[in-house]
């Protein structure tokens, strides 16, 4: 369901270096919107386009989303105030699809916010990686109330394990039954990962993310090549089947 609306701020804070946690009340899209999807949010006049932003919690119609500070847009809105309001339009794209039993998320910085999502829809088990304490610590804790066991690495060791998320990922398969493994972050993590569900036989979704403008198809600025043609990872996306995207014969990746 795709609609637009004023979403009031209930909060815009920082929760780790240039990391932002927006909370807007959009009882809307706790009705509608499934993990994986995201918004496009108008920030304000100044800028023509909106900006992509994936929906990472639906608690009780108070929305969730997490994003970094890059450039001139996520800069002009960590700067917004509790109490404004933020043009929305979602939600948009399609999510990891319901599955029984219990998935493993895996994800990698910025690419834990859909699956918090997921986390709270499906019985699920996380694992995630970070660059540092900082980066998981504040995940850590998003997570504990939706996520069964959680996994935690980080590149320079200074929290849990040091390495990436893709290397724990042959204990947690050999110690653990999942019906299907959900998957966001850098797409060679992301490879990886699906790499691994295929020598397993199970089931992965894989959430691309790409320079989106109108957020709705209609541009194609956000083209990908699949093993099934091209693809929009506005539209026919965010969320893949890893077959879909991923040549496990040649090992080459298709976007």
């Amino acid at each position: 369901m795709e609609r637009i609306f004023d979403a009031e701020i209930l909060s815009n804070e920082e929760v780790a270096e240039k990391i932002y946690r927006l909370t807007v009340d959009a009882p809307s899209l706790e009705r509608n919107a499934r993990a994986g999807q995201f918004v496009q949010v108008k920030i304000s006049d100044e800028f023509t386009l909106r900006r992509p932003l994936g929906i990472a919690s639906t608690i009780s119609g108070h929305v969730k989303i997490f994003y970094r500070v890059v450039g001139r847009g996520t800069e002009t809105l960590s700067t917004k105030k509790t109490g404004e309001h933020l043009n929305i339009l979602g939600a948009l794209g399609n999510g990891y699809s319901t599955r029984e039993g219990k998935v493993l998320l895996v994800g990698g910085g910025m690419g834990l916010a859909p699956l918090l999502l997921a986390a709270e829809k499906f019985s699920a088990d996380v694992l995630m990686g970070g660059r540092n304490q900082g980066e998981v610590l504040f995940w850590q804790e998003e997570f504990k109330p939706h996520a069964d066991k959680i996994f935690i690495t980080t590149d320079d060791g200074s929290y849990a394990r040091k390495g990436f998320a893709v290397d724990l990922l042959p204990d947690i398969l050999a110690a653990e039954n999942y019906s299907a493994i959900l998957t966001c972050g850098p797409e060679i993590m992301m490879r990886g990962v699906a790499k691994f569900a295929h020598e397993k036989n199970l089931p992965c979704e894989v959430s691309f993310e790409r320079r989106m403008a109108c957020g709705l198809g209609a541009c194609l600025s956000c083209s990908i090549d699949t093993l099934n043609g091209r693809k929009k990872v506005c539209k026919d996306g965010p969320i893949f089947n890893a077959k879909e995207v991923f040549d496990y014969e040649s090992d080459n990746t298709k976007s």
